[in-house]
């Protein structure tokens, strides 16, 4: 506590803030920092909770670097301020010790499918508001990418139980284990009386890197692995083939679960790795290795089938990654994990009649939410492919309004 105090009193408290102007939901980070300098905490914890109700998870898996942190004056000629440590310790202290109440007792039901970053805004926004909020969710708890896909070490799971916690204080009916499109479609969902149905679903497919071997014993998705590491007998040696934020858990994790030596496979250099610098970092404090400049051709038993890249500049001054001609190798491996991106489950769409899709399988809507089908709703993953926490949060409060502005205008 001492530290963040230190911490907060070298904060400028600018006038315009580039802190709160580079946050995508625009945290009030002066504000706030005054607050806590004052020891109002239940103050500070409200503002926040109410401007982002994903605050306390956001201050821990935020590129921070790119966004407050990142833009803030004192890190010109300094370190910059950690406001996302003050965050993280207000916000915590909020999550755990508030009583959320109800504005009003309203009669309307809102179906929510998806129970990840962008559903649980959604079901905080409306419940508080006083809507009959029913949230399905195809998992056996809540959470979606924060509590499948990001690992322990980086999110504790008791954060996302205080999120359910808080939601079933506020009335929020919650269905796990329950798959909507198939048995329950969204027609259903309707005939039972939900005047909106918001979906939020996320990417749980996979995508392939379609090359001969995928479907061999020893190679596995990231996006699976993670949901549950513990089951997985992976060897002694794994290698993991993706450079993102995603495949950087995977080895991580792979590692923190007896692997003796894990790789990242990358088909460009270190200057080009896609994951944040924080996740970077933390893999190579882990101990992960880096094989770089080879390309996958195929997946074998015994390894990874590459070829050698290089980097090229073109006539426009551009850099291109090309593959060098006859220079091929096997970089041998226990288990190999694919960390390519992920796309959406066509559960829902399959199963449903007017509801759209792009040619990737993200959902069609307006900047406001509205699908193609009356009445139905959708944000997050399942719209933009995989981006961060906070985008999915900062726009589920915009479709909250517009799904409210909806059911009013029905009446």
């Amino acid at each position: 506590m001492k530290d963040l105090v230190l911490e907060s009193n070298r904060c400028y408290l600018c006038k315009n803030p580039r802190c709160k102007a580079n946050c995508p939901i625009s945290t009030p980070i002066p504000e706030i920092i005054e607050l806590f300098k004052e020891g109002q905490i239940a103050k500070a914890g409200e503002i926040l909770f109410n401007n982002n109700p994903l605050s306390l998870v956001c201050s821990i898996v935020c590129p921070h670097e790119d966004q407050c942190k990142g833009n803030c004056i004192r890190g010109i000629k300094d370190e910059p301020v950690r406001f996302c440590d003050i965050e993280r310790h207000i916000s915590k202290y909020y999550l755990e010790n508030i009583k959320l109440e109800k504005e009003a007792e309203l009669e309307e039901r809102i179906a929510i499918v998806g129970g990840g970053p962008a559903g649980i805004t959604i079901a905080f926004i409306l419940a508080q508001k006083g809507y009959k909020v029913t949230l399905f969710d195809a998992h056996e708890k809540i959470g979606g990418v924060l509590r499948y896909g990001i690992p322990e070490f980086r999110l504790p799971k008791s954060i996302i139980d205080h999120y359910e916690e808080r939601l079933v204080e506020l009335g929020v009916k919650i269905r796990p284990n329950t798959l909507i499109g198939p048995v329950l479609t969204l027609d259903k969902l309707f005939y039972d009386g939900y005047k909106a149905i918001f979906i939020g679903t996320g990417v749980w497919n996979p995508k392939t890197l379609n090359i001969k071997g995928e479907t061999l014993g020893n190679v596995h998705y990231a996006i699976d692995y993670l949901k549950s590491p513990e089951v997985y007998n992976l060897g002694k040696k794994v290698c993991v083939i993706g450079a993102g934020d995603v495949a950087m858990d995977a080895a991580r994790t792979a590692k923190k679960n007896g692997a003796d030596e894990v790789y990242i496979l990358y088909r460009k250099g270190m200057e080009n790795i896609p994951a944040t610098k924080a996740e970077l970092e933390g893999a190579i404090s882990d101990g992960i290795k880096f094989e770089l400049f080879k390309s996958p051709v195929e997946l074998l038993e015994e390894g990874i089938k590459y070829i050698e890249t290089k980097n090229e500049i073109d006539e426009n001054g551009k850099v291109n990654t090309v593959n060098i001609d006859g220079k091929e190798g096997i970089f041998s491996c226990d288990s190999i994990i694919v960390a390519v991106s992920q796309s959406p489950k066509n559960n829902i769409v399959s199963n449903t009649t007017g509801l759209e899709t792009n040619k990737w399988g993200l959902l069609l809507t307006d900047e406001l939410g509205h699908t193609t089908k009356e009445g139905v709703f959708a944000s997050g993953d399942v719209v933009t492919g995989a981006k961060t926490v906070v985008q999915a949060a900062a726009h589920a409060k915009v479709v909250a309004e517009e799904i409210e502005k909806y059911i009013k205008n029905s009446k």
